[in-house]
C-alpha cells in the first residue's frame, strides 16, 4: 500500500477523508491483523514517540494506542491532565507547540472537539482523535472492520444505532456510513435526534455512495438490519442526567426481542464498550452468540495501528 497521501495527516473526523482513503485504511487494518495473528514482529515505529493526552479515562483507547505503538518499537508517553498544563496554566496552543517539538504524533481523548482541532493546528505533527464529545473516529473504523469480517464489504448493508442519537459514536457512524455506502438508521427519542447540521453535511457523500440515512423514533425500524449497535445511555460528563436518560431510553434497550424484530437470524450486536448490562443492552444479548463486541474491541488496536502506520510512514 502506498501511504504517501496519508503522510503527516491528522485524524479528527472522517469528514476529512474520502471514501477511497477510508477503504485503504480498512485494507491496511486487515493486513495488520493478519500480521498479528501470524506472530509477525515489526519495528516500524522505532525512533518515534507518541504523546497520549487524556482528559477522559479509557480502557480500549489507551491500551490500543499504547500496545500498537509500543510493539512496533515506538515509545508512547501517557499524559493525563494531572500531569501537564493543558488549558490550565498554559494554553492549548502552547501545549501543542511543545508536544510537536518533542513527539512524532499526538493522541487526544477528552471533551471538546475544538481542543483536538487546536492541537492539530499548532503542533505540526499528526494528531489522532481518540474521542471527543463530538466524534470517535478510531472506534467506528474498528466497527466497520468488524461488520466486514462478518458480512463482507459494508456497502449496501444495514446498520442501526439504537439509543442516544446525539452520541459521539452515533455521529461518527453517520459520517463513515455516508462515505462508504452503508445504510444507517438512528433509532432514538426525538429529543435525542442527531444534529441536523451533521445530517446535512452527510447528504452529499451519502448520495454519492448510495447510503440511505434514516432517523426514527420507532424501534421497529430495525427490520432488515445486519447489525444493531448501542452505547451507554449517559455519556461521560453527563452523569447528572442518568435517571432522566434511563427513563427516556428504557424502551430502546437492545435485547433478544429487539433482535428478533430485524427478521434476520444472522444479525450481530455491536457496542463500543464499556457497557452497562441491563441498561442499554441485556446481559443475555451482549454475552450471547450474536455479540461481536470482543472482536470489535480487539479491532481497535489493529485499526489504530493502521492509521498510525499510514500517517507516520
Amino acid at each position: 500500500m502506498d501511504t504517501t497521501r496519508f503522510r503527516g495527516r491528522s485524524l479528527l473526523t472522517w469528514l476529512d477523508y474520502d471514501p477511497g482513503e477510508i477503504r485503504e485504511l480498512l485494507e491496511l487494518s486487515k493486513k495488520v491483523k493478519e500480521e498479528s495473528r501470524a506472530g509477525k514482529i515489526n519495528r516500524r515505529f522505532t525512533g518515534k514517540t507518541l504523546a497520549l493526552v487524556f482528559e477522559k479515562r479509557s480502557t480500549r483507547t489507551r491500551c490500543a494506542f499504547e500496545t500498537a505503538f509500543g510493539e512496533e518499537g515506538g515509545h508512547p508517553v501517557f499524559l493525563s491532565t494531572a500531569d501537564i498544563q493543558l488549558g490550565a496554566k498554559e494554553s492549548v496552543e502552547d501545549t501543542a507547540r511543545v508536544l510537536g517539538r518533542m513527539f512524532s504524533a499526538v493522541q487526544f481523548r477528552g471533551f471538546k472537539q475544538s481542543t483536538v482541532e487546536t492541537l492539530a493546528g499548532y503542533s505540526g505533527v499528526p494528531v489522532y482523535n481518540g474521542l471527543t464529545d463530538s466524534f470517535h473516529p478510531t472506534q467506528v473504523l474498528a466497527d466497520i472492520m468488524t461488520l466486514e469480517e462478518n458480512f463482507g464489504p459494508c456497502k449496501g448493508k444495514k446498520l442501526c444505532f439504537v439509543g442516544d442519537g446525539r452520541n459521539n459514536v452515533a455521529r461518527s457512524l453517520l459520517v463513515i456510513s455516508a462515505k462508504l455506502g452503508l445504510h444507517f438508521t438512528v433509532i432514538t427519542p426525538p429529543s435525542l435526534n442527531p444534529d441536523p447540521g451533521l445530517i446535512e453535511l452527510c447528504r452529499a457523500p451519502a448520495a454519492e455512495s448510495g447510503a440511505r440515512i434514516l432517523v426514527s423514533a420507532d424501534p421497529a425500524a430495525v427490520e432488515g438490519a445486519d447489525a444493531l449497535y448501542t452505547d451507554v445511555w449517559t455519556s461521560m460528563g453527563e452523569e447528572d442526567k442518568r435517571a432522566e436518560r434511563r427513563a427516556l431510553l428504557e424502551p430502546y434497550q437492545v435485547n433478544r426481542a429487539l433482535m428478533e424484530k430485524t427478521g434476520k437470524g444472522e444479525t450481530i450486536f455491536l457496542h463500543c464498550l464499556p457497557a452497562i448490562k441491563g441498561e442499554e443492552v441485556s446481559a443475555e444479548l451482549i454475552d450471547g452468540p450474536a455479540s461481536r463486541v470482543w472482536d470489535e474491541a480487539e479491532n481497535r488496536k489493529h485499526t489504530i495501528k493502521a492509521i498510525m502506520l499510514a500517517t507516520l510512514s
